[in-house]
Parts: C-alpha cells; sequence; structure tokens
C-alpha cells in the first residue's frame, strides 16, 4: 500500500498526477480480497447501533435546516472569519453555539 501526500490550497484541486495514481492504486486495491486487519476487527452490533443513529441524526438535521439569520458585525472580526477559508460560517455557528452554553463567558462579555 502506497502513502501519498499533496498539499492543497482551499478550492485547488489535487494535481493530476497524485489523482491519476490515486485511481492506479484504488484498482490493485480491488484486485485483492478483504483481509482481516487486527487493528481494525469488524464492528460489533453495538458500534453499528450507534453509527446509524449518528447517521439518522444527520439526515434529520439535513431535513431541518438552521435558520438564516443576519448579523452585523465589524469589519476586522468577519475578515478574520473568512480568512479561515471555506465553512467559515458554520465555525462562526460553532462558537456562538459554544459561548451559548457557557454562561460565564456570557456574563463577562454583558459586562
Amino acid at each position: 500500500m502506497a502513502i501519498i501526500t499533496s498539499t492543497v490550497r482551499v478550492g485547488q484541486k489535487p494535481p493530476k498526477d497524485v489523482i491519476k495514481e490515486v485511481k492506479r492504486i484504488a484498482r490493485e486495491v480491488k484486485k485483492h480480497p478483504d483481509t482481516y486487519d487486527p487493528d481494525c476487527p469488524p464492528s460489533t452490533p453495538e458500534a453499528l447501533a450507534e453509527f446509524a443513529a449518528m447517521a439518522r441524526e444527520i439526515r434529520k438535521n439535513r431535513r431541518n435546516p438552521a435558520p438564516v439569520v443576519a448579523l452585523r458585525l465589524k469589519p476586522d472580526v468577519l475578515s478574520k472569519y473568512k480568512a479561515l477559508g471555506k465553512g467559515y460560517t458554520s465555525i462562526m455557528a460553532d462558537v456562538l453555539k459554544y459561548v451559548a452554553d457557557n454562561p460565564e463567558i456570557l456574563s463577562k462579555a454583558r459586562t
């Protein structure tokens, strides 16, 4: 098995030679039967049930998307989040949720 490393920027595609090599290795892997890996034993029924519950939760969240809200932000704050790249709005939502779930942070912000 080969390890392929490639550094790409957000929104950038991997180089064509890397894509070609990954596809070649994928074809090779398909030729070999599955083998038991002691470091990765088969999933237990409990683990499979947990994965199924997580999948249901993900599907539920897709059906009930978060409401769209307009916020007024200072330009410097917005630029810091945008510098994080694609998905920065999800990061903002996670930060807001964290603060909302920790009342001690909110109490400090009010003073």
